[in-house]
């Protein structure tokens, strides 16, 4: 029976940064994941370049049952640390959108990277490997796995959710955490397009493709939220950051409110068209908004688009700014885990400590990234939650397994190579 300080199961983002931290403070480290090849999610994130944070991630931008747990983590590593490290790697990068982070050439840069942190901390890594059975022990845990039984003082959990299956996304988290007695928010897609029914969506199929601007919200009270971002028309429904944003938000039964035009007073640029324009009403709207938009918001009323704006009614043009301005929907569902960027609920975060990720059920049993319920706006915030998380963790455990055995941690060495 092999022995280590700490296994980790899943080789992610926050796996690999936690093992590779870990495994430089002075642990012995085994990294296991039971796909073939490593990291995958980050190799697809953001076009193949990889949103691998935000300048101005913050609590603000996570949501979760337990809000206030993420406030810790990400103010002892913040997104000005990762940037360091990418540089100290001379990763080239650049900002693309609201503080988003991307690689110029290739998310395998930002791949590439994790690994040599991990092969500078002596981690070893085994995979393919499946974890059959995680079971405590006086000693630990000890795990029964695809090449053998392995023994550890602390196990850390950084399986992910069980958004986009096709590359190896699973459920071994949450079991593992009910295994040992976790409570589980109830996961769900987030991150993720919506979609509607037939009926609804039949007069909006034929704006496949098209994207603008708009204001989207869900809820009501406390419990609204709202986003200004670019929306794209799908054949199914919505899509793009606006959607994906509120997605996060949305439930089902709640209808969305769109503003296709939100930087316009609408009905007031009309009302002046009026007094001054020989167009008709739609080729009017057609410079406001995109011209397939606006022909079809007057597919309904083809009297009232081929009338000069001169001759329409005050009250036609104040009910078309409305309709446009505060447009509802309401949603059937997601296109769920298949196109879902990432997973929300997972592990409730009120069973773990907020300084280090371990259990307070099971002590030296940890969970770090996606798997907890603690999910990031679109833009790099659940990377950086990655990180922050794995950071977290890895050092907590080193400094715990350096005062078992008598030892003053390593850190001096490694908080220099992540703080900035």
């Amino acid at each position: 029976m092999q022995k280590f300080d700490v296994v980790i199961i899943g080789a992610g983002a926050a796996g690999l940064f936690c093992a590779g931290i870990a495994g430089q403070l002075g642990q012995r480290v085994l990294l296991i994941d039971h796909a073939e090849k490593v990291a995958e999610k980050i190799r697809i994130s953001g076009g193949g370049r990889s949103n691998f944070t935000n300048r101005d991630a913050g609590p603000a931008n996570f949501l979760s049952e337990n809000p206030h747990f993420c406030r810790s983590a990400l103010a002892r590593y913040t997104p000005q640390d990762f940037i360091a490290l990418v540089q100290r790697h001379r990763i080239p990068f650049h900002e693309k959108h609201k503080g988003q982070l991307f690689c110029d050439e290739s998310s395998e840069d930002l791949i590439a990277m994790l690994l040599r942190e991990c092969e500078q901390g002596q981690v070893q890594r085994w995979q393919p490997c499946t974890v059959h059975a995680v079971r405590h022990t006086a000693a630990g845990f000890e795990l029964d796995s695809s090449r053998g039984v392995v023994q550890a003082r602390r196990v850390v959990v950084a399986t992910g959710g069980l958004s986009i299956p096709k590359i190896g996304a699973s459920d071994f988290g949450h079991r593992l955490a009910r295994q040992f007695g976790h409570r589980l928010v109830e996961p769900r897609p987030a991150l993720v397009p919506l979609t509607f029914s037939t009926e609804t969506w039949a007069p909006y199929a034929a704006l496949s493709g098209l994207s603008l601007e708009v204001r989207i919200a869900t809820g009501t009270g406390k419990a609204r939220s709202e986003f200004l971002e670019d929306l794209l028309f799908t054949h199914r429904g919505l899509s793009g950051p606006a959607v994906l944003q509120i997605s996060s938000f949305w439930r089902p039964g709640q209808p969305l409110q769109l503003d296709l035009t939100p930087q316009l007073e609408l009905a007031g640029r009309l009302r002046a068209a009026k007094a001054g324009s020989r167009k008709h009403l739609g080729n009017e709207l057609h410079g406001l908004l995109p011209a397939r938009l606006a022909d079809a918001w007057l597919a309904g009323t083809p009297e009232l688009a081929a009338r000069p704006v001169a001759e329409v009614k005050d009250k036609d043009l104040d009910a078309l700014a409305q309709r446009l301005q505060r447009w509802e929907l309401l949603p059937a569902g997601t296109e769920g885990y298949r196109k879902a960027e990432v997973t929300a609920g997972g592990v409730d975060t009120r069973e773990l400590n907020s300084q280090n990720m371990e259990s307070r059920r099971l002590p030296g049993l940890y969970f770090i990234g996606e798997v907890v319920d603690v999910t990031g706006w679109l833009g790099g915030y659940n990377f950086q939650w990655a990180w922050a998380s794995a950071a977290a963790c890895a050092r907590a455990m080193a400094a715990a397994g350096s005062a078992v055995a008598g030892r003053p941690v390593a850190a001096q060495a490694v908080l220099q190579r992540d703080t900035h």
